[in-house]
């Protein structure tokens, strides 16, 4: 009905048609003849245009509905729900504003995380050539003069001239801005963590280094650097008069991941740790950075230590030392640390293999030529317990029941087939908030999301692929030690911090 309105004027055309073999067409007839005709081309080409014009808008709509995360402006949401079917992987938005990664079956290549919109660092930088050509020759005359000292409290600045020609670059504007390698894009942080874990990673990764200095004690010396100083610090601060992060190898990197591994386990042993770059040191590689605690670091060092060999070790795990607040016999051989204590240590040490406190003789797996245990000769003392030492066993000088794990060197690249059981050997209760996250199979998740707030670490392991690549270790590994809790009737038991 709608094209017969427009077809009306056309009539006496078409009557002259049906009567063109009577007689021969007029002049007139011809001119109306034309006329129709161009009304016909003009009315059929306005309503092709129309139709093609509302199918270019219905596909935009679908567009609109459709599209993902990737296409997300500023001002666009969020969405609230994942596609598991269809492996989408997304940032969503909790109830406490933390940014989650959720997990897809099997990924191609890694996943493109986003939690927000940074704006654009369109400021140019000037390089300064002559600094980093002036360091080459420092650092290598710095690093002859690194020698071990008799005692720990000696310290002494490290001249490092770069080191101030950085400072002045920064106080002549030649810097870029400095954004945070601490990702947290929402109000508040994983709830793993406390409020102290957080300003220490922050200052661990963004501090303005102030001064460097070399502070001797066990083989290697300990290189720190200090940030703005304290008003009130103690005497037993006096080799780091404010805030100081202890900077390790590039190659140890298991510190950070042992530290996030410790908090989404619910442990809370370890030191907060970051990857941070110092243009001054390493080559500008990523390295390691621990929070400086003195009180790990006293006046007499066997106040923090603990010393014990692995027959006294075994014993002790016997005895349940210092369960529900009980004092042990004078006799008990039981030392200051707190039976549960251990169980948490051997279950953070089985996941990451770290042999070299309850096991440095590498007694309980098949170690490599080029590891210590070897080139020490140590395994020759594998059968005789009493002169095994346990050793790195670290407490702080006022809380001498709970230990502080450090030095966190763990192995990755160890298969399943030779892990160190020795370090779960006596262990009869296993923390279970800790237990509970293995179980759960939400460890990935969880490690995911610490992980992610360390932007250097998370890009020098290679981004998500190789992030995902070390938890897959962890993982195997988990599975194998709920088999064996299950195998030997292992308890898990509400262990208080």
């Amino acid at each position: 009905m709608g094209k017969s309105r427009f077809l009306w004027p056309c009539f006496p055309f078409l009557n002259l048609i049906s009567r063109f073999r009577r007689r021969p067409l007029s002049k007139r007839s011809l001119i109306l003849a034309t006329v129709c005709l161009v009304y016909l081309v003009f009315v059929a080409s306005q309503v092709g245009h129309s139709q093609q014009h509302r199918n270019r808008r219905t596909d935009g709509d679908k567009n609109r509905h459709t599209r993902g995360l990737d296409h997300l402006e500023p001002n666009d949401a969020v969405p609230d729900s994942v596609d598991l079917q269809t492996g989408a992987s997304f940032m969503v938005p909790t109830r406490s504003n933390v940014v989650y990664i959720t997990l897809k079956t099997k990924r191609l290549k890694p996943a493109h995380i986003r939690g927000t919109i940074r704006p654009k660092l369109r400021r140019k930088v000037k390089r300064n050539k002559a600094a980093n050509s002036t360091f080459t020759q420092e650092e290598h005359d710095t690093k002859r003069n690194f020698a071990p000292k008799s005692s720990w409290a000696e310290a002494k600045d490290v001249d490092y001239k770069y080191l101030h020609l950085i400072q002045k670059s920064q106080n002549n504007g030649l810097a870029e801005p400095h954004v945070s390698s601490i990702r947290i894009y929402s109000q508040k942080a994983p709830p793993w963590f406390s409020a102290q874990d957080v300003t220490a990673m922050r200052f661990l990764a963004d501090a303005k280094v102030l001064r460097i200095r070399e502070v001797s004690g066990e083989l290697p010396p300990l290189l720190i650097f200090e940030g703005e100083p304290q008003l009130n610090h103690s005497k037993r601060n006096a080799v780091c008069g404010g805030q100081c992060g202890i900077i390790t190898n590039p190659v140890d990197t298991t510190e950070v991941f042992a530290f996030h591994l410790d908090r989404v386990l619910g442990l809370n042993r370890t030191l907060p740790a970051v990857s941070r770059k110092f243009s001054f040191l390493h080559d500008g590689r990523p390295c390691p950075v621990v929070s400086w605690d003195s009180s790990l670091y006293p006046e007499d060092p066997a106040s923090s230590t603990v010393s014990l060999t692995w027959g006294e070790y075994q014993r002790s795990l016997k005895q349940r030392c210092w369960l529900r607040n009980i004092s042990p016999k004078p006799d008990s051989g039981c030392s200051t640390i707190h039976h549960n204590e251990w169980s948490k240590l051997a279950l953070f040490d089985f996941l990451l293999q770290i042999h070299n406190r309850l096991d440095q003789s590498c007694c309980g797996f098949r170690p490599r030529q080029e590891d210590v245990c070897v080139g020490l000769g140590r395994r020759a003392l594998c059968g005789d317990q009493d002169h095994i030492q346990v050793a790195n066993i670290f407490h702080r000088n006022h809380d001498p029941r709970h230990l502080v794990f450090t030095n966190n060197k763990g192995f990755f690249d160890r298969n399943e087939d030779n892990l160190d059981f020795r370090l779960l050997e006596g262990i009869k209760e296993l923390p279970e908030q800790a237990v509970s996250v293995l179980r759960s199979k939400k460890l990935r998740e969880k490690l995911l999301q610490s992980l992610f707030l360390d932007q250097t670490y998370w890009e020098s392991q290679g981004g998500r692929q190789g992030i995902d690549k070390l938890i897959d270790v962890i993982e195997r590994r988990a599975k194998v030690l709920l088999t064996y809790i299950n195998a030997h009737g292992i308890k898990t038991t509400a262990m208080v911090a």
